[in-house]
């Protein structure tokens, strides 16, 4: 397991490994045929391909808060369900991560999710020795845009598989959850970025500083292979809407030269990108050491 961490402005950031996991290729890249998107991330016998869980771990020098954006898909599943998505803590997990850095679960005050599909908030609790649910980070208090949370606790047929009561209950019972408006600002420095193509209220934390900008993009850009507009994950709720978010938000942040943080990439954890003759591609890749 590779953690890296930086000073960037006002902030410290380390990287959080959370664990492995490997998802359907078909479904990752939606339309785009397996002879293109298998180049860049080969598929196993049962046509997935490797992907994990890098959360973000900040620590404000002005607040003193302790912000970890998502927390991975937990241990809550049953030996069925981590077989099928080939779930692998064996190396990269929460625990090892925090202890390398130093920090305890009960250190963390506030978590940013960018949305609530189980790979990315059921880390927020577990089953404890009475098998009853219990919160991983006692002292946080969650966050999460409004239109999001509604769209969670009462989703469509399509997307209610990836909105887990397990994950959803806890938060809503903590007395803690707090919902935010789009484009919220957590604190001088520290922001977000709406976008709905994916999942309704997703936001994409962003860490601004005089040394540039970092941008944690979740699911609108799930790996560095997604990078072509048209590959857009099958999972998404309003493709074409992600299709013209992905344009957007890939035009500023070739322009402005934007730290690209990658959730699910199982190689690269940030890209730089650049952007010639109407096409876009990876120009840089780094970890926060590089900062």
């Amino acid at each position: 397991m590779s953690l890296s961490k930086t000073t960037f402005g006002s902030f410290e950031l380390y990287t959080i490994e959370t664990g492995d996991f490997r998802l359907d290729g078909g479904a990752m890249f939606g339309v785009v045929p397996k002879t293109l998107w298998s180049r860049g991330l080969p598929a196993d016998e049962k046509n997935r391909i490797p992907m994990t869980m890098r959360c973000l771990l900040i620590k404000s020098k002005s607040t003193g808060k302790l912000y970890l954006i998502d927390n991975g898909a937990g241990t809550k599943f049953n030996d069925k369900m981590e077989d099928i998505y080939q779930l692998d803590y064996s190396v990269k997990n929460l625990e090892n991560s925090f202890e390398h850095h130093g920090f305890s679960f009960e250190d963390v005050t506030d978590i940013i999710f960018t949305h609530l599909h189980f790979d990315h908030c059921g880390g927020s609790s577990f089953y404890n020795e009475d098998e009853e649910l219990e919160l991983t980070f006692p002292n946080a208090q969650y966050h999460v845009v409004k239109k999001h949370w509604k769209n969670a606790t009462s989703p469509n047929a399509r997307e209610k598989a990836s909105f887990l009561p397990e994950n959803i209950q806890p938060l809503k019972e903590s007395g803690k959850l707090n919902l935010v408006e789009e484009n919220h600002e957590y604190e001088a420095g520290l922001s977000a970025i709406n976008v709905d193509g994916h999942t309704i209220g997703q936001q994409l934390p962003k860490i601004e500083s005089t040394e540039g900008s970092i941008v944690f993009v979740a699911d609108l850009l799930p790996t560095h292979v997604h990078i072509p507009l048209p590959w857009v994950m099958g999972y998404d709720m309003y493709p074409v809407q992600t299709l013209s978010e992905k344009d957007a938000f890939l035009k500023q942040a070739a322009e402005n030269n934007w730290n690209l943080y990658l959730e699910h990439d199982a190689h690269q954890e940030i890209i730089r990108i650049e952007h010639n003759d109407g096409r876009f591609s990876v120009a840089e890749t780094l970890t926060l050491n590089d900062l």
